[in-house]
């Protein structure tokens, strides 16, 4: 029933790293684009960073440098390797997976994984 399992979050200091994953279930595959994004609280969803299926990534401003992602098309997994962790990194990360079919984009979520940096 699980369509993305997320894992990798935590506690870490400033200055530390945490590596994110990410696997879509069976009955998404051949997803076009999986990505991350995160969530402060109060504030919208914003993207961390997104990779195609064909392994173009994209970066928000404020992490280039300092995260990267990458994904196993043959497995539908997404990893983001965070380094140089800063207090502005917490929040609620999540795994989103996108699917083109008949011409349909459909969105698939994960349920979120909690990142905390301390100072």
């Amino acid at each position: 029933q699980v369509q993305l399992v997320e894992s990798g979050g935590g506690l870490v200091q400033a200055g530390g790293s945490l590596r994110l994953s990410c696997v879509a279930s069976e009955n998404i595959l051949r997803v076009n684009r999986m990505g991350w994004y995160r969530q402060a609280p109060g504030k919208q969803r914003e993207l961390v960073a997104t990779i195609t299926s064909g392994g173009i990534t994209n970066y928000a401003d404020s992490v280039k440098g300092r995260f990267t992602i990458s994904s196993d098309n043959a497995e539908n997994t997404a990893a983001l390797q965070m380094n140089s962790l800063k207090p502005d990194d917490t929040g609620v990360y999540y795994c989103n997976a996108v699917k083109t079919t008949w011409g349909i984009q459909y969105d698939y979520w994960g349920q979120g994984t909690q990142v905390t940096v301390s100072s």
